[in-house]
């Protein structure tokens, strides 16, 4: 069946790396949107990054330049590769996605949880 799996958080000393995976089964690539999002307790869901099928990326600002977030058709499996960890990125990480997310390039649709229909059951990275 449809479903998202993520794996590889974990906890780490700042300055350290951490590559998150998301194994995706029951559907392809195709048109989707494949995003990483993250929740802190009591705050909002917010978007980290994000991959159109094209090979397209997004990313929020505070991780622009340490995190990379890529995919592997042939193993349905998109990563979201972490270094330089600050305590701030402490949260739990979900994948997401969204059949039909191509159209969301150029805009900020990515960033927002209540746009994907596919959800992961998240893993969570705590830097200190």
């Amino acid at each position: 069946h449809v479903q998202l799996v993520e794996s590889g958080g974990g906890s780490v000393q700042a300055g350290g790396s951490l590559r998150l995976s998301c194994d995706a089964s029951g559907f392809t690539f195709s048109r989707t949107c494949l995003g990483w999002l993250r929740q802190v307790p009591g705050q909002e869901r917010e978007g980290v990054a994000a991959i159109y099928s094209g090979g397209g990326t997004e990313y929020c600002d505070s991780v622009k330049g340490r995190f990379t977030i890529s995919q592997d058709n042939a193993k349905n499996t998109v990563y979201l590769q972490m270094n330089s960890l600050k305590p701030e990125d402490t949260a739990m990480y979900y994948c997401a996605a969204k059949y039909g997310g191509d159209w969301w390039i150029g805009s900020d649709s990515w960033r927002y949880s209540d746009n994907y229909n596919l959800w992961g059951q998240g893993t969570q990275v705590t830097v200190s």
